[in-house]
């Protein structure tokens, strides 16, 4: 797989900036790639070095639009661990 078919966007809430203190950060991946790979293409594509990746499958939600229902997309996030000192910008000006 690509760099850019496994890595889709950077996940931001308030807990991932908070976990962004102790060297993590959360991204949306292919829900195909594994851990390996996600951490491979975060290295070549950030220039930093992984210890730990964690992944977990989002189901996703039943919403319902008037008298009729519809599902959203089921998603893969992973948590990233960086290495001591090491850090991601995603929004550098």
């Amino acid at each position: 797989m690509k760099i850019y078919s496994i890595i889709k966007r950077p996940h931001v809430t308030e807990k991932t900036s908070m976990s962004a203190a102790a060297n993590a950060i959360t991204l949306v991946v292919d829900r195909d790639a594994n851990k390996i790979e996600i951490k491979q293409a975060v290295e070549t594509l950030f220039k930093v070095d992984v210890t730990g990746v964690r992944t977990v499958n989002v189901a996703g939600k039943t919403k319902r639009s008037g008298r009729t229902y519809g599902k959203r997309q089921n998603w893969k996030k992973a948590y990233i661990t960086l290495k001591e000192g090491q850090t991601v910008d995603f929004f550098e000006v």
